[in-house]
């Protein structure tokens, strides 16, 4: 009796599995949402950065996927990691530059996606754009106070890209007196993930 029960509930389960792989379409003829509106922006993505240190460029842990921090390369030209601190008074970098160095992080965190979900419509949820473990950071001058306006450069992408309520997330922005490779901004993202 008990091994029947057993026999007849695997046979359920794999009948089960295997209706849900058939029914599963292929990466190739799914309706790629997010890709299709990217493209319709003309937003040109770069290719996903590798890590610059001895570290992974994301973790999953069940539907979360962290992204480690991303730094500010350009896309067009030669790739070139945009560098200084913010602070116009003190010589820095205006509001604006630094809004388009974290414009750079979001494009940067979007082809990290990309690349490992394969499939961008597979994001349920960006829960949090931050940098270096919790926060958005903006390597600044001490008298600049706008690291806010800073991060919604990568704020802004991320609400483009994946509108509400998907792209809406929790944010914070502090400023730092150095960042690695002297870069003008570094930003990380938690996001949940749709399974495959």
């Amino acid at each position: 009796m008990f091994k029947s029960f057993l026999t007849r509930k695997t046979a359920t389960s794999v009948a089960r599995v295997a209706l849900s792989i058939t029914e599963r379409k292929p990466l190739h003829l799914r309706s790629i949402h997010i890709e299709r509106r990217i493209e319709e922006l003309n937003i040109e993505l770069p290719t996903a950065p590798l890590p610059k240190a001895n570290y992974n460029i994301v973790c999953i842990s069940g539907d979360t996927l962290y992204v480690s921090g991303h730094l500010p390369i350009k896309i067009q030209g030669d790739g070139t990691l945009i560098t200084g601190a913010l602070g116009p008074d003190d010589g820095g970098m205006t509001v604006e530059a630094g809004n388009e160095a974290a414009r750079h992080c979001g494009l940067n965190i979007v082809s990290t996606l990309k690349e490992q979900l394969g499939d961008l419509d597979r994001v349920e949820q960006v829960i949090k754009v931050c940098t270096t473990q919790v926060f958005g950071i903006v390597n600044s001058h001490t008298s600049f106070k706008h690291q806010h306006l800073v991060m919604d450069g990568c704020s802004d992408l991320i609400m483009e890209i994946f509108g509400k309520p998907i792209g809406y997330h929790a944010r914070s922005a502090i400023g730092v007196n150095t960042l690695p490779l002297n870069a003008a901004v570094e930003v990380e993202a938690i996001v949940k993930i749709k399974p495959e």
